[in-house]
């Protein structure tokens, strides 16, 4: 504690203001306790403290059945005229109570049409009062509120979507209990103005007394010591209403689950075919593939349109679609809840209030003994009683997993599952997504960056690179011909280069003579060419080869990966299994692990559809 006060001036100012709320306080229960007059037994006190508390409590019954939906509009919502309506509802924050009351009455006064139809009772009663504090204190419920709704992560109610629920079913089962600590904050404070407040009331509904009325017309009679007794009672009640604000409603116990039951849909990976034109603010999205093994994994640098044709599938997030189509069915018009796709989002995108057993039963159909089924399918026995935040990132996304396979979707879509993972936890798990799809039949469309995981999970790849295809395949022809450099780059192919046929058929790039062979092509020709790093034969300098010079040497541990030159420009990524020095050296590159093929015009695809370059091996 004594650290905490020397750390700086935050502790000392925030002191100062503490110190000052705290003295007045301490002042009252001084003069309270020496007190022989306190005014516990002058007539009115108990009907004042009555009236207050259940004039209050129908406030806030009322604040929060119509304030609670307007706040998650407000904080859903980007129309213009919903943002007006936003600072409208928090204008009674910055007038003098006294004027509210006085807008009131221009409403509810006994001459106006609603006053002659309620026959005067709006004003001078109970329901004045009601009418009195609800005004002024509905907004510390719809600011609070909002504030907590807003917070509430969009992924959320997006993956709610792809579960099968419905835009209520979401606002109650997902919304609400994330945002319950802001709401319950703002009714405890919509509860204190309420009861608390003086002069809309005054105005509205003078009688009968309420406790702030009460005390101000014992102050004004008999000064401070008949007023006491009320200040206590309304302290007491406060600290008893804030206590009940901050307390939580005890959790439900978790029902055993039945033992496994497999999923009925479990077989053969389905062919599928999608087709999305969509956009996303400035950014155009154009992509359509057919697919037949059931396995599609599409690649691409960030910001190339990966995430953005994933939610226009699953038909969530901040997308136009102008058409989105797969297997045949048109799904722009079709709610996320209907669609039946699986969706697995970036970032493990968990319920924070559910348990993992929950997490599971919450998709629509789901049922006990297909959610024990994944559980074990997913190594997540044992933990169906725990919170998100009790498991590591590893366990998080099996959950994930599992909760969009208990949807028994036609096609899973999964969007970047493990880029937020270690490495080691990583690999485990695309090992057991792998095992997954070839035990229990599912179909996955996958995006990533990561070429690795891609050849891993994936039988199909697409290429996308600024919202377009740029090349298609099975995957050995995808990654065994990439179409340009920046494809290769993608797909993780190493020492891709350019090369141009000389008129010997030598193919010759940045000046080195590589291989021979090509007599085929005519002279000028300009070829890709690739070798893999660990086909490369290192030796030393004079040896029969290619000169080099090793510039460069990073130890992985099992294995070294070196950059070498040839000539003035050409790098070649060389690993080897034995110690290497920086220096001159020879290389030896077999020509039978060199690949070759045409090049394409350019680094990018017609729109027409991607293309397949064909594959020759020197």
């Amino acid at each position: 504690m004594k650290g905490f006060w020397c750390r700086g001036p935050l502790p000392w100012l925030g002191a100062v203001l503490g110190v000052y709320l705290a003295l007045p306080l301490v002042a009252f229960f001084v003069r309270l306790a020496g007190s022989g007059q306190r005014g516990f037994g002058v007539p009115g006190l108990a009907g004042a403290l009555y009236v207050s508390t259940v004039c209050a409590t129908v406030s806030v019954a009322l604040i929060a059945v119509l304030g609670i939906p307007l706040a998650y509009v407000l904080a859903r919502s980007r129309r213009r005229m919903v943002g007006v309506l936003g600072m409208a509802v928090q204008l009674p924050l910055a007038l003098p109570p006294v004027m509210s009351g006085i807008l009131l009455v221009y409403i509810i006064g006994p001459y106006t049409f609603l006053g002659r139809l309620f026959g005067g009772h709006l004003t001078s009663s109970m329901v004045g009062i009601v009418l009195a504090q609800t005004f002024v204190a509905a907004p510390f419920l719809v600011v609070t509120a909002r504030a907590a709704f807003a917070g509430v992560d969009q992924g959320l109610l997006d993956v709610a979507s792809t579960l099968g629920h419905k835009e209520f079913s979401r606002f109650v089962r997902v919304a609400l209990p994330v945002a319950a600590p802001g709401i319950r904050a703002g009714l405890t404070l919509a509860w204190l103005r309420a009861f608390g407040e003086y002069g809309a009331t005054v105005v509205v509904a003078y009688h009968p007394f309420t406790l702030p009325v009460y005390t101000f017309n014992q102050f004004s009679v008999a000064g401070l010591p008949t007023t006491q007794a009320p200040t206590a009672l309304a302290l007491l009640a406060a600290l008893v209403v804030t206590v009940v604000g901050r307390a939580r409603l005890p959790r439900r116990s978790s029902t055993p689950l039945p033992s496994a039951t497999p999923p009925a849909r479990l077989g053969v990976p389905r062919a599928m075919a999608f087709d999305v034109h969509a956009s996303a603010g400035g950014f155009h999205l154009r992509v359509g593939c057919q697919s037949q093994s059931g396995h599609l994994a599409v690649v691409g640098p960030s910001g190339s349109g990966k995430s953005t044709m994933l939610r226009s599938l699953a038909g969530v997030g901040a997308v136009h679609a102008a058409k989105v189509a797969m297997g045949g069915r048109e799904l722009e018009a079709m709610p996320p809840e209907a669609r039946k796709l699986g969706y697995v989002a970036q970032g493990f995108s968990l319920f924070p209030h559910m348990r993992v057993q929950e997490q599971l039963l919450f998709a629509k159909g789901a049922s006990p003994g297909e959610a024990a089924y994944w559980l074990d399918q997913l190594g997540l026995t044992g933990l169906e009683t725990r919170l998100p935040h009790e498991l590591s990132g590893g366990q998080r996304q099996r959950v994930a997993l599992a909760q969009a396979l208990c949807r028994s979707p036609d096609v899973l879509l999964l969007d970047e599952p493990f880029s937020g993972l270690d490495v080691p936890v990583r690999r485990d798990l695309r090992r057991e997504l792998r095992n997954l799809q070839r035990t229990n039949g599912v179909s996955t469309v996958l995006v990533t960056h990561d070429p690795e995981e891609a050849a891993m999970l994936a039988e199909e790849i697409v290429v996308l690179i600024d919202g377009r295809p740029v090349q298609a395949g099975p995957r050995p022809r995808v990654y065994g011909n990439p179409v340009s450099p920046a494809v290769g780059r993608l797909l993780g192919v190493a020492n891709m280069h350019a090369g141009t046929v000389g008129g010997d058929g030598y193919l010759v790039s940045e000046g080195v003579r590589i291989v021979g062979g090509l007599e085929r092509f005519d002279p000028g020709t300009t070829l890709w060419w690739s070798i893999r790093p660990e086909r490369i034969e290192l030796r030393p300098a004079g040896s029969a080869g290619l000169t080099a010079s090793v510039t460069d040497v990073t130890d992985l541990g099992s294995v070294v990966d070196a950059d070498a030159v040839l000539g003035d420009h050409l790098v070649l990524r060389v690993r080897s299994f034995e110690h290497v020095e920086p220096g001159p050296c020879s290389l030896r590159l077999p020509a039978g692990a060199i690949d070759v093929w045409p090049a394409s015009p350019d680094d990018r695809l017609p729109l027409e559809g991607p293309r397949q370059e064909g594959f020759i091996r020197s």
